[in-house]
């Protein structure tokens, strides 16, 4: 199928296609963030400290008095870097462990299959925990340790493939020809998996972002300055009170994070479809 009938079935997706419309929405407004946020991030105005929603203040003000779609709009850089960087991780080391398992085969590829079927046993948030403790709260441990918990199922994915496409002709051309091994994997399999690489990553991208906003619930997400839709999230809820309820400052970083996470499960579920609509993975 030419590219035309792809695009024609990832439009008759309607969530799809929906998703990927309000991706696009999104990755404008954070792009052009820094141009078109009403109020500076650090802004503060301790007089009008949990404002509600007004026109001078679309979504509210914080307990600093800082305006709230402004953190929201700078949030959500943070936490779609989080996802990509996250996601990028997983991806290399996924892709690499899996194509290598799947090409050598035999011993070799059942003991490292071995591995990650006793890796999946393992309480990975327990270990991301761990790790963030241990090492560090930088925005790079995370990007790290969350990647690094998410390319299990990318490296089943990648070694399903693999084997699938090892024998094939061309395969054996470039064997014949001389090339190395990590040759024919990089030059030759690789570039041929890419559509269900692809998927995958658009659906690992909201599970990143989902683990760090439920770190963030547990203090060890994006440390201020910084912050992330999960962390003005988990900051609302602790100025939740049977006195006070200030439900804008938990509703509309909520529901941010919340509508993107089911666009970007959207537009992976119209991708896999449109790109393998006969896959079962």
């Amino acid at each position: 199928m030419d590219k035309r009938g792809y695009l024609r079935r990832f439009l008759k997706n309607k969530p799809a296609a929906a998703g990927g419309g309000f991706i696009l929405f999104i990755g404008l407004i954070i792009l052009l963030t820094p141009l078109i946020a009403p109020y500076s991030y650090e802004e503060q105005c301790l007089e009008d400290q949990y404002q509600g929603p007004s026109p001078h203040h679309w979504m509210g003000t914080d307990s600093k008095g800082r305006d709230l779609i402004t953190r929201v709009m700078y949030g959500g850089r943070i936490s779609l870097a989080v996802g990509l960087a996250g996601t990028a991780v997983s991806l290399l080391i996924g892709v690499t462990y899996g194509s290598v398992a799947g090409f050598l085969g035999g011993k070799i590829d059942n003991t490292m299959m071995r591995i990650v079927d006793t890796l999946y046993g393992l309480p990975f948030m327990f270990l991301v925990i761990l790790l963030m403790t241990v090492v560090g709260r930088s925005i790079y441990v995370l990007f790290i340790a969350l990647g690094a918990v998410q390319w299990l199922t990318m490296a089943r994915i990648v070694r399903g493939q693999i084997i699938m496409l090892k024998e094939r002709e061309f395969v054996e051309a470039a064997r014949a020809l001389g090339a190395s091994k990590p040759r024919i994997i990089i030059h030759h399999l690789i570039p041929n998996i890419l559509g269900p690489v692809v998927v995958y990553a658009t659906l690992t991208v909201p599970a990143v972002m989902l683990e760090e906003a439920f770190l963030s619930f547990l203090g060890l997400g994006v440390q201020p300055p910084a912050s992330s839709w999960g962390s003005l999230a988990a900051d609302g809820m602790t100025v939740i009170s049977p006195v006070k309820t200030y439900w804008w400052l938990v509703v509309f970083p909520g529901a941010t994070l919340a509508t993107t996470l089911f666009s970007l499960n959207f537009l992976g579920d119209g991708l896999r479809d449109a790109l393998e609509p006969h896959s079962n993975y």
